[in-house]
């Protein structure tokens, strides 16, 4: 029997990864309810799912909506707290995109109130459902590398995607939505913190908007790409949204506009955000930051995140005394072990998976309806999450502040 689900959010992560899981599996996801504050949205997902009962904000649903077994919250980052705690008080199971609260003391909050209710929670890290992260946690736990010394982890964001989404997009500004550190990196620190098993003692961390800011524009640049711009050799030109060689339904047009025609494209452009010149469009989130990290075993843990990569993609390197393991995550994958005394290179194997996020989309959601159906405590719990959104928003204070976070006594402090 399907289990029944109300939808807090039906934007890009709503409708195209949980929506369509409920199209793919109708037998074990069934919407009843769907809550937007954008109309369009609203119509778009009923149009799929006709038997989801249409609201447009939390409080009304909260009233007098249908009752449900789960709840999705996909809604913009400053708004899951107010979201899950609706959904908790309605008795939902709940799965909460990342982060889970924009704040440290909302974000330990959530996770008290899921106790308190006696409800599962989960967070969408979706890497950990990844066969590729299954398989690189698997060698580090393993022990084949000896006493780890040493862990390099990078998060390298397309210099597009950091346009489209963190300069131009719905986390351009920190204050409406969260730090870059926050909302990228959860991911990171997440499989950091599964991978050590081994806390963080402190941390230190420096970073900047060093890009983006109006002094670095091009001679003659406009305020929109298409008034038009003479610059034609500019890498964040949004006219590439017009390029053919986007999926109609697929990333960045479906965040563009709901009209993927030349025309709906190109008006999208010329007065949605999305049009606007990357270094006067008034965002204030780093462009690049590094982490440096001390574990409680003294194991040094380096985290850099920057958004000018030439691909999409996270790089790996833990280095042990016996061993070291490198890795790939991105269009390309691998991961190999190279012994120290034999210098032989191991490649490990990596199964095939199919959706976004290297298989994760699909098996987060599949894993967090077994844990439903079960009781049993979901991979990525609210409980052990906490540590991942704790390690974000100190990276954030680090950098903001310049000091070094004991992390103890951060702990403490929320």
């Amino acid at each position: 029997m399907a289990v029944s689900a109300v939808l807090i959010g039906a934007g890009q992560r709503g409708h195209y990864v949980y929506g369509r899981y409920g199209l793919d599996h109708p037998e074990r996801l069934r919407f009843v309810a769907v809550i937007d504050p954008d109309e369009k949205r609203l119509d778009r997902f009923q149009a799929a799912h006709p038997h989801a009962v249409p609201f447009r904000d939390v409080a009304a649903w909260a009233e007098d909506g249908p009752n449900a077994d789960i709840a999705i919250v996909a809604s913009p980052d400053r708004h899951h707290h107010d979201g899950v705690l609706a959904a908790l008080a309605r008795r939902c199971h709940v799965l909460c995109e990342k982060p889970m609260a924009a704040t440290p003391a909302d974000t330990l909050a959530v996770a008290q109130a899921a106790v308190e209710a006696d409800r599962l929670l989960a967070v969408a890290h979706v890497l950990r459902y990844t066969p590729f992260f299954s398989s690189l946690n698997a060698v580090v736990r393993s022990g084949r590398l000896g006493r780890l010394i040493t862990v390099e982890h990078r998060e390298n964001v397309s210099a597009f995607h950091m346009a489209h989404s963190f300069v131009r997009g719905n986390w351009a500004v920190a204050g409406r939505s969260t730090p870059m550190i926050v909302q990228k990196c959860c991911h990171d620190f997440d499989i950091l913190v599964w991978n050590l098993q081994d806390p963080i003692r402190r941390l230190s961390s420096f970073g900047s908007l060093l890009e983006f800011r109006p002094e670095h524009a091009p001679p003659n640049a406009t305020a929109r790409c298409t008034d038009p711009c003479p610059v034609h050799d500019c890498p964040f030109d949004a006219r590439r949204y017009l390029d053919q060689g986007w999926p109609a339904d697929g990333w960045p047009l479906h965040v563009l506009t709901d009209d993927r025609s030349d025309h709906g494209r190109l008006a999208a452009l010329r007065t949605g955000p999305y049009g606007r010149c990357v270094y006067t469009a008034g965002s204030d989130v780093v462009d690049h930051q590094v982490v440096a990290m001390e574990t409680a075993a003294g194991v040094s843990v380096s985290l850099a995140m920057h958004g000018h990569s030439g691909e999409e993609g996270r790089t790996m390197r833990y280095d042990g005394s016996r061993a070291t393991v490198r890795a790939r995550f991105g269009r390309h994958q691998e991961i190999e072990v190279t012994d120290h005394r034999t210098g032989a290179v191991e490649p490990v194997p990596i199964e095939a998976a199919a959706g976004g996020h290297g298989g994760g989309d699909v098996g987060i959601v599949s894993s967090f309806l077994r844990a439903v159906a079960t009781g049993t405590t979901p991979l990525t719990s609210a409980a052990d999450s906490v540590e991942s959104h704790v390690l974000a928003f100190a990276a954030e204070e680090a950098r903001v502040s310049g000091q070094v976070i004991d992390l103890a006594r951060y702990r403490s402090s929320i």
